[in-house]
């Protein structure tokens, strides 16, 4: 999955349109390197539909504006929550993000729990 598209995921996820997220990134000023210009509604339209390679300088500017971390634009964690309801990816993105303190009997017990939980859901499946 490309940067582009976990932005538009999340531009999705936050019910802010492109517009709108173009607006507020030209609000924060950030600077091309190229130009030394701040991109234009229609040049930041082209990283979003992607058609233009987003420039490296921009991501702290585009991560503050989705506010999330600039990781997060690149993480696994995104791309794997991508794939599942809109409504559950920035609590799937937590757990995944909070799993790292949990100890071991917790972790063991969540994934019996979740193994549980995948048996019911192949099961209905078979019903029909």
């Amino acid at each position: 999955m490309e940067v582009y598209e976990k932005i538009n995921y999340l531009l999705t996820e936050q019910k802010m349109s492109k517009k709108e997220f173009a607006d507020k990134l030209i609000e924060l000023s950030p600077k091309l390197k190229s130009t030394g210009e701040t991109p234009s509604n229609q040049t930041i339209l082209g990283y979003l539909y992607g058609k233009r390679e987003i420039k490296i300088e921009l991501i702290p500017y585009i991560a503050e504006v989705l506010g999330v971390s600039e990781q997060e634009l690149f993480s696994f964690d995104l791309e794997y929550s991508c794939n599942n309801n809109y409504r559950q990816s920035k609590e799937v993105r937590e757990i995944l993000h909070n799993l790292q303190y949990a100890p071991n009997t917790v972790i063991q017990n969540f994934k019996e729990q979740l193994a549980k939980y995948k048996a019911l859901h192949d099961e209905s499946l078979r019903k029909f």
